[in-house]
């Protein structure tokens, strides 16, 4: 699965716009805004899926699940946690220390 954070961060990494993504994976530049939009996994038909997917691939972007190892060399993103994302896009503060606090929403 990919998700719509590591969608965007792979489209950075690449310095790339959502049309080139779009031109290299065959798919409409909607298709790709509805992806990124998304919240937690991207869902959609398979097929499309798996063509962007095939067109990160071949640009060089390696996909890392939760708690994956990578192989390669190279840059990448990723939280060393999971993290909730707060409202303003900032990162919100980890499980560890959240404990005995109340997590506050605007």
């Amino acid at each position: 699965m990919i998700t719509a954070a590591q969608l965007r961060a792979a489209r950075a990494l690449l310095g790339i716009d959502q049309q080139t993504l779009a031109e290299l994976s065959g798919v409409s530049v909607p298709t790709i805004q509805r992806m990124e939009a998304s919240q937690g996994n991207v869902r959609g038909v398979i097929d499309t899926l798996i063509k962007v997917v095939e067109a990160l691939n071949g640009a060089g972007i390696e996909l890392l699940g939760d708690n994956a190892k990578s192989d390669g060399g190279g840059r990448g993103v990723r939280f060393r946690e999971p993290a909730m994302i707060a409202h303003h896009g900032a990162a919100a503060p980890s499980a560890r220390a959240r404990k005995g606090r109340a997590l506050v929403r605007s």
